[in-house]
């Protein structure tokens, strides 16, 4: 599974990696805000996204809805220190998959992701 990494903070992405590295994902793309992000989107089609929101040049939520204007599909968590509910509602509407507030721990990112994952794939 290939995962994009949007996040300016390089610890956050740091530990993102570790815990994806941690349940098995290794294929790790990274961008330091949604300008970078969209210019590895040219190119690459990561099965899922983590999205920072406060970030400089773009911040996460326009990056996802300008990526949601054309795919529909890729699964997107918001990872983000917001944690207010209008926020959460926002980025919904946005289109994320799924919100983890950070900090977070291995085991709730690593839930996270499996219950964004496991939603996709088709039932029976």
């Amino acid at each position: 599974m290939k995962v994009l990494l949007v996040d300016d903070s390089r610890t956050i992405r740091n530990i993102q990696k570790t815990v994806l590295a941690q349940i098995g994902h290794t294929d790790i793309l990274e961008a330091g805000d949604g300008i970078e992000a969209l210019k590895v989107l040219e190119t690459q089609t990561p099965d899922l996204m983590l999205v920072d929101w406060n970030m400089p040049n773009m911040d996460g939520i326009t990056l996802i809805r300008k990526v949601r204007e054309t795919n529909k599909k890729t699964p997107i968590i918001m990872c983000t220190t917001e944690a207010q509910k209008e926020r959460v509602i926002e980025a919904i509407k946005a289109g994320v998959n799924n919100y983890v507030v950070k900090p977070f721990n291995v085991e709730s990112l690593a839930e996270k992701i499996d219950q964004t994952m496991s939603k996709l794939q088709p039932s029976g």
